[in-house]
């Protein structure tokens, strides 16, 4: 067995199993059209369910972040259980019509597995890659970011033949798909959980992670910030997103497929890249200045060809692209970086906390670009709105998130001087 004993076989690839998994979530624009149809609802109040799927996925992060730090074996497991139970319960509950029904099983069971199971196997990852923290968690955000390209073509064979007007010839297989998908994850993620491990030497808790203080971490200036950047590179990248097949349909270009597998192939390839280049450098917050700049300068070389209505098209698709990759970037620096300034003992636990940053975003993102299209009716405003923000984000990054490690350790009480010495 001592061959298998390495980081590879014992986190790369059960983190790759897990995300690639659980990544599934961003393949809804897919079926959602054909839940819709088939349970007669419309496609406005189905989109909830996604919604509500990334707002969980957040939050469970949030509060499950203590629980993944005591005992990988066990949340592995948990989200696996939740994930494909929520899957499944999904297919009956459209079998059933019932919206409500897909609300609860994709929206909250499914998203609770979604957040245990992205957050399980980072800590495991750093510890096995300590000189490549970054590497190690580009390596498996990119399987989140991966799993719409390697999934979209078996969710479409699932699916099966459309008539002229785009509706499925034969409907059930809209529920049928997700009880296969269901079986299929289901080997994927508990074969990632039984081949998950720590280093040797490493599954001592530590007094700092038994010590752990939320409230210290939450109203510290350099957490807020690292919050509120990644809430603000998450709402920009969804905004654009959001509209990138509108935008690309406005152009009047016709491969919009093609730019969509280009574009997710950029978000993958962002997160190995840009977390990778931060093992690199001396502070890894100047990654996400590099994500910020290099997305202002595409929206302004955009605009200053006169906007997207007179852009080249190659010039907008371009600027899909580094947005994209920087949207995925964003995503794997972040534990990194919170292990810089906060330490790997309780990154679990504190990386769950920055997440629910994803949790609000995945409800501001889409709707922040709906909003300024519905008043202004222009694509340029669009550009214009998520520039700013862009670079709000830049000047935190700037200013407010501090280049040195911050402690949280707990009080002692120091009996020789009879006082209380915070280490």
């Amino acid at each position: 067995m001592g061959m298998f004993e390495n980081k590879w076989i014992r986190a790369v690839l059960p983190a790759l199993l897990i995300h690639c998994s659980i990544g599934t979530v961003y393949c809804w624009s897919l079926f959602k059209g054909d839940i819709a149809t088939y349970i007669g609802k419309p496609i406005g109040q189905v989109e909830w369910a996604f919604s509500i799927a990334i707002f969980v996925l957040g939050m469970s992060a949030a509060f499950g972040g203590k629980f993944v730090e005591k005992d990988i074996h066990k949340s592995s497991l948990l989200s696996a259980l939740f994930f494909v139970v929520g899957m499944a319960g999904t297919g009956f509950f459209i079998y059933q019509k019932s919206l409500l029904g897909i609300y609860i099983s994709y929206g909250v069971v499914m998203g609770i597995g979604l957040g245990i199971g992205y957050l399980t196997p980072v800590k495991t990852l750093m510890l096995w890659f300590k000189e490549q923290k970054g590497l190690a968690t580009g390596l498996a955000v990119a399987g989140f970011g991966l799993a719409k390209v390697i999934a979209s073509p078996l969710m479409e064979q699932l699916l099966g033949e459309r008539n002229s007007e785009g509706i499925l010839v034969n409907a059930s297989n809209v529920y049928t798909m997700f009880y296969i998908l269901a079986g299929i994850y289901l080997v994927m993620m508990v074969v990632g959980h039984l081949i998950l491990k720590k280093p040797a030497g490493s599954e001592v808790e530590s007094v700092q992670a038994q010590s752990f203080s939320y409230r210290k971490v939450l109203t510290n200036r350099t957490f807020i910030g690292i919050w509120l950047m990644f809430y603000i590179n998450i709402t920009c990248g969804l905004a654009l997103i959001a509209q990138e097949k509108g935008i690309l349909a406005f152009i009047g270009f016709g491969a919009i497929g093609l730019v969509s597998s280009l574009t997710a192939v950029f978000n993958a390839g962002g997160r190995i890249a840009f977390s990778a280049w931060g093992d690199r450098l001396k502070d890894r917050n100047s990654i996400y200045k590099i994500i910020f700049i290099s997305s202002i300068s595409a929206i302004l070389l955009t605009i200053v060809f006169d906007g997207i209505n007179n852009s080249i098209a190659i010039l907008i698709i371009a600027l899909l692209c580094i947005v994209n990759a920087g949207y995925g970037g964003g995503f794997s620096s972040l534990p990194p970086l919170l292990s810089d300034r906060f330490g790997i003992d309780s990154i679990s636990t504190v990386h769950g906390l920055a997440l629910s940053a994803w949790a609000i975003a995945g409800l501001t993102g889409n709707q922040l670009s709906a909003f300024v299209l519905e008043k202004t009716q222009s694509y340029d405003m669009v550009l214009y709105v998520i520039m700013a923000l862009f670079a709000v984000a830049t000047l935190i990054s700037m200013f407010v998130v501090r280049p040195e490690k911050v402690h949280f350790e707990s009080e002692a009480y120091d009996k020789e001087d009879d006082m209380v010495v915070v280490k």
